[in-house]
Parts: structure tokens; C-alpha cells; sequence
């Protein structure tokens, strides 16, 4: 059977970190590598992800250059991205590696459910799952999971501040379409509740608009205000 690792970029995120990983040993009893990349913690995340990860490295910061580190420095033949304060389903280790083979296909996403506060987020994961359904097109709360090889042909991850998820997606697009599981991952709402789900879904809108209208990703994310790296 083939391998899994595990990758998580992480920035700060002594308050999340410790159970985030601890939510993986099932997988890493049955096989799968943990690796934690650290953008430049500030805090003590690096200490406290240690007794729960394979490996913990360091990266540059910014989620893509991260998450290009920890592929790098892998060892399983499927690389799962997994966002800090996202949980996998049951034997999501087993799901993304038997959906492979089953399926011929080089990658794919999980359903997703946001926890939060505002009664209009089921109403929000139903639309981003069918979105991804739809377009083939998954972000990283969705909990990507891609062959080394057709993550080496894409190229990775495009070292850019914002976007990065969409970019890999069309380019694994053009080799296979994602595997889409039914099996949900449940992601924060904290950005959601935060700012307000209106407010979050129509600035997602302008940003994806202005991205795929050719704007820069880095000015974006100045823009609105995204820090690189942020999970």
C-alpha cells in the first residue's frame, strides 16, 4: 500500500497546535508521517508540535514556500496538506490512499464542514463542496491530497502570497480531476465569525475575481489584509 505524509504549515499557533496534531495519531499508528513546517514562530509553537510530529522543520514564511518544504523533505508516495485548524475524518488516511488507487486518480479533496458560530456556515460548506464539484477546483481547507509525482509535474505549490490552492488545483486539473470525498474534514470559522460570513464571502469573491483577472497575489493580500502564512 502506498505511503502518506502529512504536511502542516504552521505560524504561531501555540494555541491550536498540540491538539491539532494530537488528532493524528491514528494515522500515525497506521503508517503516516506527520511533518510540521514552521514559518518563523514567534511563540511556542515549535515546542509544542514536537512529541506530536514526525519531523518539525523550518521555512521560509508563506504557506506555499512551507508546504514546498515539507513535500520536500517527505517520505510518502501521497502528500496530504492539512491547514492547522482543520480536523480529518475518521481514517482519512485510508480514504485518500484506497480513493487513489480505486479511482486512477492523482488527487483529490474532502467535503468540508466550517464550526462556528453563524447559522448560514452549513449553508456555506454546502456551496464551497459543490463549487469543487463543479469547477474541480479545491481549497486548502478541503485538505488536499496529491501522488508525489503528479505534485513534482505540477510543479508545486506557485510561491505566491495568496492563492496558492487555486493555482496547484489548475494545473492537477489539467492531469486528472479531484477525487472528491464525501467524508468531511471540519475547518474553523474563526475568519467567518470574525469578520462576518456576507462580509468573508464577498471579499473571497473579489479576491478570486481579481486573481483570476491577472492581479498580483502579493498585492492582494495587502490589500485585504493577508498576512503570509497565516493558517
Amino acid at each position: 500500500m502506498a505511503s502518506l505524509s502529512i504536511i502542516v504549515p504552521v505560524l504561531d499557533e501555540a494555541a491550536l497546535v498540540a491538539d491539532a496534531l494530537r488528532a493524528l495519531a491514528p494515522c500515525r499508528a497506521r503508517g503516516a508521517e506527520v511533518i510540521v513546517v514552521d514559518g518563523g514562530s514567534r511563540d511556542r509553537t515549535v515546542e509544542l508540535a514536537r512529541p506530536f510530529a514526525d519531523r518539525t522543520i523550518v521555512a521560509p514564511r508563506g504557506r506555499a514556500a512551507q508546504m514546498n518544504a515539507g513535500a520536500a523533505a517527505a517520505r510518502g508516495d501521497v502528500l496530504l496538506f492539512l491547514h492547522v485548524d482543520t480536523t480529518l475524518p475518521p481514517e482519512a488516511d485510508r480514504l485518500a490512499i484506497n480513493g487513489l488507487n480505486a479511482s486512477g486518480q492523482s488527487w483529490g479533496r474532502f467535503d468540508v464542514t466550517i464550526a462556528g458560530q453563524s447559522p448560514l456556515l452549513p449553508v456555506v460548506a454546502r456551496m464551497m463542496n459543490l463549487r469543487s464539484r463543479l469547477t474541480g477546483i479545491a481549497t486548502g481547507d478541503q485538505a488536499v491530497f496529491v501522488t508525489r509525482a503528479a505534485f513534482a509535474q505540477a510543479g508545486g505549490f506557485p510561491d505566491i502570497a495568496l492563492m496558492e490552492d487555486i493555482a496547484l488545483s489548475a494545473q492537477l486539473k489539467r492531469r486528472s480531476r479531484p477525487l472528491c470525498l464525501p467524508a468531511r474534514v471540519s475547518t474553523s470559522g474563526r475568519r467567518w465569525d470574525q469578520h462576518g460570513v456576507v462580509r468573508t464571502i464577498l471579499t473571497m469573491w473579489r479576491l478570486r475575481l481579481a486573481y483570476a483577472l491577472g492581479a498580483d497575489p502579493s498585492a492582494l493580500a495587502r490589500a485585504y489584509g493577508y498576512a503570509p502564512g497565516n493558517s
